[in-house]
């Protein structure tokens, strides 16, 4: 218990660290979910040995990780992407993971990438959207038409690959009972969603809003107890928390649309991305096997195989949105496409911690989630109407 103090302080200033790192003035603005997973590396019992994922930390960071999903779920504004952005992403992530099934199944075969074929393509086919959403919304390109395309596509990269391994992947009980609880859970969010609507227009919303300056802070009370009931709820179903968690968030969002819920929305954002979600990725950071990245020899020839499938398996969409965008615009949408670290770190966290995925092979698909966001943006936004893909 001694030790709880020390180590919380350094995450606490490896948090701020990451945060005003990502502030200074430089040619290449390193994302700060990229800066936590590597302070977190560099402090690790794997390099300096500063600190241990366990214990107290480690219960923040799956604290961390529940509210990074909520936060997502939170940002995916139906509204916005609805008709044909969302058929066309529904579409395309499709195509994406039928592609990297097959490119998976491939390379496994021939002993290239041995990692689990499920988790692995549903990694592949993942996109950031909460990582994408604030460099969209700096660049004011959240409302044009290739701002709604590439949120559309960012949501279902996540929500899609989170209901997979919740429903394939690591199913906890037997087909009948798993697909029963299912079913169950859904029935339960559909009826919190459908309460959620119905308050949106309702006094009660205006009354809770003036809490919002008390000590009491109830509005922000009832969303922490609608995560953390579809959370338990999902666990005890046998499914996974972090799809709890984001339907929580999808709920919230439904109920504190316009302009009285971004009090609310400000608030939850201090406490998620103010407090736990970087100890999740600083937690990440820690469990990463650097060694990994060197046992074998083929390493790096795998994080630079798997950099270039993200790019293939997330851009082949691009031959469904031929009207949609212009040809200077594809070449950015594929690289915002597969930039994906979140979600990989959370498959690869499930993979390793259910026995489906050894260590090394999660480190390597991390190493290129990482790669991906410190690039794949940079590249995106650089290729901005610079580049014509000729068809």
């Amino acid at each position: 218990m001694e030790s709880y103090p020390s180590e919380l302080l350094l995450i606490a200033f490896v948090a701020m660290l990451a945060a005003l790192l990502r502030e200074l003035p430089s040619i290449v603005r390193i994302p700060v979910v990229v800066l936590e997973v590597v302070l977190g590396m560099l402090i690790g019992p794997h390099m300096f040995n500063l600190a241990t994922p366990g214990g107290m930390i480690g219960t923040l960071g799956e604290l961390g990780l529940a509210f990074l999903l909520f936060m997502v779920g939170l940002e995916i504004d139906f509204d916005k992407i609805r008709g044909k952005a969302l058929s066309l992403a529904v579409g395309g992530w499709f195509l994406s993971f039928l592609l990297a099934m097959l490119c998976m199944f491939f390379f496994n075969s021939i002993g290239l990438i041995e990692t689990p074929v499920m988790l692995a393509a549903v990694a592949l086919s993942t996109t950031a959207f909460g990582i994408l959403a604030p460099i969209l919304r700096d660049r004011g390109e959240l409302n044009t038409d290739f701002g709604k395309y590439m949120l559309a596509t960012a949501a279902v990269g996540e929500f899609v690959p989170l209901m997979l391994i919740s429903l394939v992947v690591i199913p906890a009980k037997d087909t009948f009972l798993h697909t029963l609880f299912m079913v169950t859970f859904i029935i339960f969010a559909l009826i919190v969603a459908n309460i959620a609507l119905q308050m949106r227009s309702s006094p009660l919303i205006e009354k809770l809003a003036h809490t919002m300056q008390s000590s009491g802070q109830l509005p922000v009370r009832i969303c922490l107890l609608l995560q953390v009931l579809l959370v338990t709820l999902a666990a005890t179903f046998g499914l996974n928390i972090v799809l709890g968690a984001f339907v929580a968030g999808m709920v919230v969002g439904l109920a504190i649309k316009g302009n009285e819920g971004e009090l609310l929305r400000h608030k939850l954002d201090a406490i998620g991305y103010g407090f736990l979600i970087p100890i999740f990725f600083i937690v990440a950071g820690m469990k990463f096997e650097v060694s990994a990245l060197w046992s074998a020899p083929l390493a790096p020839v795998q994080i630079a195989l798997l950099l270039a499938l993200m790019l293939l398996i997330r851009g082949v969409p691009l031959l469904l949105y031929k009207k949609e965008l212009t040809p200077e615009e594809k070449l950015p949408f594929a690289f915002y496409s597969a930039t994906g670290l979140p979600l990989i770190i959370i498959i690869s966290e499930i993979g390793v911690s259910s026995g489906l995925m050894p260590q090394d092979r999660a480190s390597i698909l991390v190493s290129a989630g990482m790669i991906s966001v410190l690039l794949f943006p940079i590249l995106a936004v650089k290729l901005r109407g610079k580049f014509t893909l000729p068809w």
